[in-house]
């Protein structure tokens, strides 16, 4: 069984606790125009390669020596759940070994919690609260977003919610009123919640890979994200930057 990537390599903190092997597997169901990583939206990509599950494991457990801090391997993407049965089974190997392990996820995938036994920490995008709106810039409604995230609330003992904040889009008082509603549906205190200011780092590799960037003056003023942490805080919100 194999796993198609697009990039491979070690980061501190922001992609989990510690320091973290991370693979990005290739192909997404979603389209954001931000993406930082347009080369992995298809299903096949400029930098697509493979690797069996088996090459995985061996080259994870060579690494162990740098999972230092309460690290260990985190698969993001792209979205990692397209490729659902290797990605279950390489999770559940891991599991098996005791290698720490955890997924970034746009939780669009309807078997997403057959994962949690699996995943010693989940990273899961809000990105919209409003399923029209969502469909419309990102091709997708969030019907199964919301109720992933309801269940992850419940059943995941570490889950962090990032809400990427757009210009334009979602990054308004009026919209931050709306996710604060929506998450107080939910007993959510075994969550922490990360929001993260619009940036145009994955901008020029747009043009490499063919693809038209659409996003026009979407930067959101520090003081707006500082804002919304307080807002968040005020209702009980547990926030992080990572």
């Amino acid at each position: 069984m194999q796993l198609k990537l697009f990039h491979k390599g070690f980061n501190y903190s922001q992609d989990g606790t510690g320091n973290r092997l991370v693979y990005h597997l290739q192909g997404c169901n979603l389209s954001c125009p931000w993406c930082a990583n347009p080369e992995g939206m298809d299903a096949e990509g400029p930098d697509t390669f493979t690797m069996t599950i088996e090459e995985m494991c061996e080259e994870i457990v060579r690494c162990k020596p740098m999972f230092f801090d309460g690290g260990g391997v985190t698969f993001t993407g792209g979205e990692a759940t397209c490729q659902f049965i290797a990605l279950k089974e390489i999770l559940t190997r891991l599991k098996r070994i005791g290698i720490s392990t955890a997924l970034e996820t746009n939780g669009t995938s309807s078997k997403l919690p057959e994962l949690f036994p699996v995943l010693d920490e989940l990273i899961m995008d809000y990105k919209h609260y409003d399923s029209k709106i969502h469909k419309k810039i990102m091709g997708l409604g969030n019907d199964v977003i919301k109720e992933n995230l309801g269940k992850a609330f419940v059943e995941h003992p570490k889950l962090l919610v990032r809400i990427p904040l757009i210009g334009k889009v979602n990054a308004s008082e009026c919209d931050i009123e709306q996710f604060i509603a929506f998450f107080n549906q939910y007993h959510f205190f075994n969550a922490r919640f990360e929001l993260l200011c619009y940036h145009e780092y994955g901008k020029a590799k747009w043009t490499k890979c063919g693809k038209e960037y659409i996003v026009q003056d979407a930067f959101v003023p520090e003081k707006t994200r500082v804002n919304y942490e307080n807002k968040m805080r005020m209702c009980g919100f547990n926030i992080v930057r990572t």
